[in-house]
């Protein structure tokens, strides 16, 4: 005769599942703190604060007209150089570039009077040549692509000064107002948008409640968004990541290797020559010394903002980041009295600060995933 066991009494029972640790507040803390860029959102924001509160010019919308420009046009190379640092290498020619590209344009409308947008596509075209000599040289070569873009700096450099002295006697592009279609390139490049906010309760002065925003803004917030979604949503994205953590297992799986790096020189090329463009037509004026030491901000810009140096991690929208907390910190030290200079030092401490926190945040996020 068989025997049915009697089930067990209810306290007995097995309870339902606990829910999943992995989903828990340990694995969101770990979520938030991998993203690259909450370190520099965090500083931005504190940085943002100190200067409103320390100077009032800061807040003000003339005020914030300059330093929204600023970290515009340093946001374009910043995410540019992010994305090539994810796939692992470095530019040290881009800052050059973009003063070779507002040359360019300028002597061909200012001293041989051609059209401003075959100036200009002209400058496009030969950025993208440059761009892509770059990378051919690192990928064919093997030699560090901070060794090959050292190289192309110091040529760039030498054709801005020397090449434009012998073709128009001078380092300096000016007068090109009158060239036919400037209008239109101006309006593409240089124009502005006024915002009055003259009824915000800490403008005292009416003429400094008008906020200016520049084309570069809108081009930034376009590069940035376009970046974003390429390496969070498409396979190019994937590829870059790929090439940046591991370049032999991202070839052995099928990865483009050659192609993916080669397009992202190229890519920093065409935020340079945007760069070039979106200044020439503000100030109305290229120099042979434009863009000649930035390359180190665009870098720093892009560590501040969660990129690592060896590749393989970071994000548009936190060199974006990293960018604004330049402008920032560049207007506000001149609004607060400072000594300009000590603008090099706090780069510095950024960028050793930057390194250090990244390194942290990235271990932390490790241990409590």
């Amino acid at each position: 005769m068989s025997t049915t066991a009697a089930p067990p009494p209810v306290e007995q029972q097995q309870k339902p599942a606990d829910r999943d640790e992995r989903v828990g507040e340990h694995a969101r803390l770990a979520s938030i703190l991998r993203r690259p860029e909450v370190g520099a959102a965090v500083a931005a924001l504190l940085i943002f604060l100190y200067f409103s509160f320390s100077t009032t010019a800061f807040a003000l919308p003339a005020g914030a007209s300059t330093w929204i420009f600023t970290s515009s046009s340093f946001a374009i190379m910043a995410v540019v150089v992010a994305m090539l640092m994810i796939g692992g290498e470095f530019d040290l020619s881009a800052g050059a570039m973009t003063g070779t590209t507002g040359l360019i344009t300028g002597i061909m409308m200012s001293h041989w009077h051609v059209n401003v947008w075959v100036s200009v596509l002209t400058s496009l075209v030969v950025a993208l040549c440059i761009g892509f000599i770059n990378g051919l040289l690192v990928m064919k070569t093997g030699l560090p692509s901070f060794i090959v873009t050292l190289g192309t700096f110091f040529v760039l450099r030498g054709v801005n000064l020397a090449g434009v002295k012998k073709v128009i006697n001078q380092v300096s592009v000016v007068d090109f107002q009158s060239a036919k279609g400037y209008a239109a390139g101006n309006k593409l490049f240089g124009s502005y948008i006024t915002i009055d906010l003259k009824w915000l309760p800490w403008v005292d002065v009416p003429a400094t409640g008008t906020l200016r925003i520049y084309a570069a803004t809108w081009w930034a917030l376009a590069v940035i968004i376009l970046a974003t979604w390429i390496l969070q949503r498409t396979k190019p994205g994937n590829w870059i990541f790929a090439v940046g953590g591991a370049q032999t297992s991202a070839r052995q799986v099928g990865v483009p290797v050659f192609r993916t790096k080669v397009g992202l020189f190229m890519t920093t090329a065409f935020g340079a020559w945007m760069v070039g463009m979106l200044t020439l037509f503000k100030t109305t004026t290229a120099q042979s010394t434009t863009g000649v030491g930035q390359e180190f901000i665009y870098i720093i810009c892009a560590v501040v903002g969660g990129c690592l140096l060896t590749g393989g991690y970071g994000s548009a929208v936190g060199a974006a980041l990293g960018a604004l907390i330049y402008g920032m910190v560049g207007q506000g030290i001149v609004y607060a009295g400072w000594d300009s200079d000590w603008l090099f030092s706090i780069l510095g401490v950024m960028l050793l600060g930057a390194v250090l926190v990244n390194n942290f945040v990235k271990s932390r996020a490790e241990r409590v995933r």
